[in-house]
C-alpha cells in the first residue's frame, strides 16, 4: 500500500528516477523542468529541504511499497495558515484515483499538522486530469490564473477550505 511521507534526503535518489522516467509525461501537460533541473538536481533539492526546515514548504513523496516515487504532492509558500497546493503522480498510476486520494489526505494533514485553513491550486486549462483531481477533493474555481502562474498557459485557480 502507498504511503505519503514526508520529503527527506533519503528520498533524492527515487525523486530523481521518478521524475526523469515521467519527463515527457509531465510535459505534454505542464511546463517541462528543463535540463538545468536535473543538472542541477542535487543543488536544487537540497534548497528544498532548506525551504521544509525553514516552514515556507511542506513537501511530500507517495511512496510505493519498492520504495519508488509515485508522486509529489506539495504544500508551498506557506504563509498566514494558507498555503499553495501542488502535485503530481506517475504515469503508471495516473486515472486511478491515487491524486484524488492523496490530495484528500494532504488536505487532512495540511489542517491537522500545519494548522493551514486554506489551499489554492492552479491548473491549466488543458489539464483535464488535474482540474478533474482537485473537484473531487472539494476544491471549487475561485478565478483565472495569470498564465504566468501556470507556465505560460491559461487556466483557473481553485480553493478548498480546511476544517478547522
Amino acid at each position: 500500500m502507498p504511503e505519503l511521507k514526508r520529503l527527506h534526503a533519503g528520498h533524492a535518489p527515487a525523486i530523481l528516477a521518478f521524475e526523469l522516467a515521467n519527463r515527457a509525461y509531465f510535459a505534454a501537460s505542464i511546463s517541462d523542468r528543463g535540463d538545468d533541473y536535473f543538472d542541477r538536481f542535487t543543488d536544487r533539492y537540497r534548497a528544498l529541504l532548506a525551504e521544509q526546515e525553514a516552514g515556507i514548504c511542506a513537501f511530500y513523496v507517495l511512496v510505493a511499497e519498492d520504495g519508488s516515487a509515485l508522486g509529489r504532492f506539495n504544500l508551498v509558500d506557506i504563509e498566514d495558515r494558507a498555503a499553495d497546493l501542488g502535485y503530481r503522480v506517475a504515469q503508471h498510476v495516473a486515472g486511478r484515483g491515487v491524486a484524488t486520494a492523496t490530495v484528500l489526505e494532504l488536505c487532512q494533514l495540511a489542517a491537522a499538522r500545519h494548522r493551514l485553513r486554506t489551499l489554492r491550486a492552479g491548473a491549466s486549462t488543458a489539464n483535464v486530469a488535474s482540474r478533474k483531481v482537485l473537484t473531487k477533493a472539494g476544491f471549487v474555481p475561485i478565478g483565472p490564473a495569470d498564465p504566468a502562474d501556470l507556465g505560460g498557459k491559461p487556466g483557473t485557480w481553485y480553493q478548498r477550505d480546511l476544517a478547522p
